[in-house]
């Protein structure tokens, strides 16, 4: 049960409970939440659910409305981790990050900022260490999308350099969850 893929209408649950707890320093749906698991399954060390999961709240436990509601969060939330810590691990092919679409004059765009913004606060809540330059250089590509402002796209939009960003993101998120699995059995 702790490492079945989520469905979507467990997707949908945690959407609706981030919606109701959260604020503006919270994670924020679960694309963001994708982001931030992923930069903390691939950490130097691994991060104890006491440390990352107020984090999802900005730092304070939300007041559940039952027993069963937290428990059923924190639930998904630890199968969805350990989904993405087997793909990562022993299927790096089958790991695609959680990212939201929209359509952008006529044409439907991938959006990773809210992914991104989660995987840069998943490195933040871990304390990652500085990286070599090939590895800093793949997680610009993350970092670099997550400062770019998905709600309202220019109309001047370079769609083309825009997918092409997009795309590079899954690749950096493996390339940089293998750096630090190599680094553990160092």
């Amino acid at each position: 049960m702790q490492n079945l893929p989520l469905t979507p209408s467990d997707f949908e649950f945690i959407d609706d409970t981030l919606m109701k707890h959260g604020d503006d320093h919270s994670v924020l749906n679960p694309s963001e939440l994708d982001g931030y698991f992923t930069a903390l399954v691939s950490s130097p060390a691994q991060v104890d659910i006491a440390q990352w999961f107020p984090a999802i709240w900005g730092g304070q436990n939300p007041d559940w409305e039952s027993p069963e509601e937290g428990k059923q969060f924190i639930d998904l939330c630890v199968r969805h981790i350990n989904t993405l810590a087997t793909q990562l691990a022993l299927d790096p092919t089958a790991f695609k990050a959680r990212l939201e679409q929209t359509e952008h004059q006529g044409q439907v765009l991938t959006l990773a900022e809210e992914w991104c913004f989660g995987y840069l606060r998943g490195v933040a809540v871990a304390q990652w260490p500085a990286l070599p330059a090939a590895e800093a250089a793949q997680f610009e590509a993350i970092s670099f999308c997550a400062e770019q402002d998905n709600f309202e796209l220019p109309d001047d939009l370079d769609v083309a350099l825009h997918k092409q960003r997009v795309a590079a993101i899954e690749a950096a998120a493996v390339a940089l969850h293998d750096y630090w699995a190599a680094q553990r059995s160092a």
